[in-house]
């Protein structure tokens, strides 16, 4: 009887054993060993993100101001870096040109192709000044994801994407005040820009030898270059932005630029130029609203061709009733301009009450130009010197 007693005690103690490891087992390592760093525990924010260990984690930053003399510098992936919003100020107070935060892969410079995947920096406000560097530099970064960041006052670019290859997110940011571009993109490939508000950079964004770039969504104001460049890139749409007063031109495409779509933005209120196609090909400009844009509100020059023009609207500030809203400072309003290309359709657009002439034919000549079935209210155009066949059908 006690050998039974005795046996039967064993195996529970070998079924619970059992249990016991497999529900180990099931158990995820992140739930076992968490890697939730509270910056305030530590000495230094770079203290706090050395803490993390090789498989990654999350970086809390609480209420507070930050001050950094140099810069902070990430180097591990599965990262979040995440702030309780403005109340979580990082403020860099470098004044020889240093960034604020640099997120690369350690041995970058020995080995160009390293790189980081999945990092995430959230919810916090990121300032510079006039002589400190990019707020954010990530170089070799995949799939990085930026959002809810309040990125301003920096003597270099807001935020620096330098190869940061697959699928880079930036959404819901505030981009302001920065002395260099916004938000610099430089070899990225099925990038995200959403949401997002721009004011008085130097430009707002520029993406360059790049592909596949969305930006949509987004509020541009007051800067003082140019709202989007776009350079060396191709297969990308710009579409529901609001762009209003650069002192430059609103969107332009160059080098070697092909297969971009600009569609349903309001470009409004510009100085030297809305869109310039100065090197694009294969591209459709559609069902924008190009409202007193003082000067070539499109231009198409002799590097592009092969572009679609439809749908859009080219106005002053008409209002109803014979009256303009805006008659004493912003009466100027302009269209389109065709220097030297070939290959291009106009149907469909709406030409108002413009300063300039619907339709600019500039020297040197263009061909095979189509100018149909478009409205012209209270403007001039060159588009009569066309030949007959590519002008049916224009309402006066």
């Amino acid at each position: 009887m006690l050998r039974t007693l005795s046996l039967l005690v064993l195996l529970v103690a070998l079924a619970s054993l059992t249990l016991r490891q497999g529900a180990s087992q099931n158990v995820p390592v992140a739930a076992r060993s968490p890697a939730v760093i509270e910056a305030s525990h530590y000495p230094s924010l770079q203290a706090a993100l050395d803490a993390l260990p090789p498989s990654g984690g999350v970086v809390r930053i609480g209420p507070g101001e930050w001050v950094l003399q140099e810069p902070l510098v990430l180097r591990k992936e599965d990262v979040l870096l995440v702030g309780a919003g403005t109340a979580t100020h990082i403020k860099n107070a470098n004044t020889q040109g240093q960034p604020a935060l640099i997120i690369e892969p350690t041995g970058l410079a020995e080995n160009p192709r390293a790189s980081l995947w999945r990092v995430s920096v959230q919810n916090l406000r990121l300032t510079g000044n006039e002589q400190s560097g990019t707020g954010i530099l990530a170089r070799h970064v995949n799939e990085i994801y930026l959002q809810g960041m309040s990125v301003s006052y920096h003597g270099g670019h807001g935020i620096h994407l330098d190869n940061c290859y697959e699928d880079p997110r930036i959404c819901n940011c505030l981009i302001t005040y920065n002395k260099k571009t916004g938000l610099q993109l430089d070899g990225c490939h099925d990038i995200v820009v959403c949401g997002n508000q721009f004011e008085e950079n130097l430009d707002a964004l520029v993406c360059q030898d790049g592909f596949n770039l969305c930006m949509t969504g987004n509020c541009l104001d007051d800067h003082l270059r140019h709202g989007v460049v776009i350079e060396n890139t191709y297969g990308s749409v710009v579409s529901g932005n609001m762009i209003e007063e650069c002192q430059g031109t609103a969107i332009i495409l160059d080098r070697d630029c092909y297969g971009i779509t600009l569609s349903a933005n309001v470009i409004a209120h510009e100085s030297s130029g809305g869109i310039d196609l100065r090197d694009a090909h294969g591209c459709a400009v559609s069902a924008n609203t190009f409202t007193i844009v003082k000067k070539d509100a499109l231009r198409i020059g002799p590097a592009s061709g092969r572009i679609t023009v439809t749908g859009n609207n080219f106005s002053n500030s008409f209002i109803g009733e014979g009256a303009q809203k805006r008659t004493k400072t912003d009466s100027d309003a302009t269209g389109i301009v065709l220097e030297g290309t070939s290959d291009i359709a106009i149907t469909g657009n709406l030409f108002s009450g413009l300063t300039s002439k619907a339709l600019t034919l500039a020297e040197p000549p263009s061909q095979r130009i189509l100018f149909s079935s478009n409205v012209l209210t209270e403007v001039e155009s060159d588009h009569l010197q066309l030949p007959a066949q590519t002008r049916p059908d224009n309402l006066r």
